[in-house]
């Protein structure tokens, strides 16, 4: 196996189609915790057809068959479970409709020297039939094991939290067969679900996709903050920095800075920083 940084930026990523009905959304937002209350109307609204609201989180689900299919790219020759999904952002001109079909046109943009490892930025595009831009999710991949090779470090972090109490904080359960009703959203990795692979990686037991917990904090600062207001966001970005277990806790803290909130999300208990330099632009209308 090898990996190889200038055969990954000059790799051709296939295109793939995105594909989704109310069923799908309603899976996802069940699998990140949409509906524990399902006779508060807030709560119906995620997972029931004739209110149903799309989370924008969500654009992270139909983009998932070209992350996929990066994986195989010329030059990203890895055990895939020595990649972990370091950080992720959207940018949602628009709501997202409940049902639709996109095509997902896919380049690699950055791979960088982290010393332990190497980090591989990608840019996905989603666009419909009349070719108009959906939403754009932006991933960055971190390839343990594959630093050292001499490239620039990346970009510094561009977000942090202020130096004062939060405006809101916001508790998330989650469940114990949370990751397992999450991957029929499309994430399979076993690491996810069976124990004698979780433990090859380095875990005590499965852990919960990266991509859930930041759906959830997303659908906290959404609820707590914007009113429940999807369309609200127009682009979200947050940096996974530890493991969530289900069943545990997650405790997301949030900043009202007027046209975005910034946020950082913990374990409860354990007090592991699960998501953190997270912001959520904000439209206009709805600004501070």
């Amino acid at each position: 196996m090898a990996f190889d940084p200038g055969r990954i930026l000059a790799a051709d990523v296939p295109d793939t189609d995105g594909r989704w009905a109310p069923d799908d959304v309603i899976l996802y937002q069940l699998g990140i915790g949409a509906g524990k209350d399902p006779i508060d109307p807030s709560e119906l609204a995620y997972v029931y057809e004739p209110v149903l609201k799309v989370l924008p989180a969500f654009a992270s689900i139909p983009m998932f068959p070209s992350l996929a299919a990066s994986l195989s790219i010329d030059g990203m020759d890895v055990n895939p479970l020595m990649i972990l999904h370091g950080e992720h952002a959207i940018e949602v001109p628009g709501p997202i409709p409940s049902a639709g079909t996109v095509t997902n046109r896919t380049r690699a943009i950055g791979v960088h020297d982290k010393g332990k490892g190497a980090l591989v930025r990608l840019v996905v595009e989603s666009v419909d039939e009349s070719g108009s831009t959906l939403f754009t999710n932006t991933v960055g991949l971190f390839v343990r094991g594959e630093g050292g090779f001499g490239g620039d470090s990346g970009p510094d972090p561009s977000v942090a939290v202020p130096d004062r109490e939060p405006d809101v904080v916001i508790e998330s359960s989650t469940f114990p067969q949370q990751a397992l009703l999450y991957r029929l959203s499309g994430d399979r990795n076993p690491l996810h679900a069976d124990p004698a692979v979780a433990a090859f990686a380095g875990f005590d037991r499965p852990i919960l996709h990266g991509l859930c917990s930041y759906g959830i904090v997303c659908k906290a600062v959404v609820d707590a903050a914007l009113g429940g207001d999807v369309t609200a966001v127009r682009a979200y970005e947050a940096r996974f920095s530890g493991v969530v277990f289900p069943g545990e806790t997650i405790v997301t803290r949030a900043w009202d800075e007027g046209d975005r909130w910034l946020a950082e999300a913990h374990v409860a208990g354990r007090g592991t920083p699960v998501v953190t330099r997270a912001m959520i632009s904000v439209a206009d209308r709805v600004r501070s």
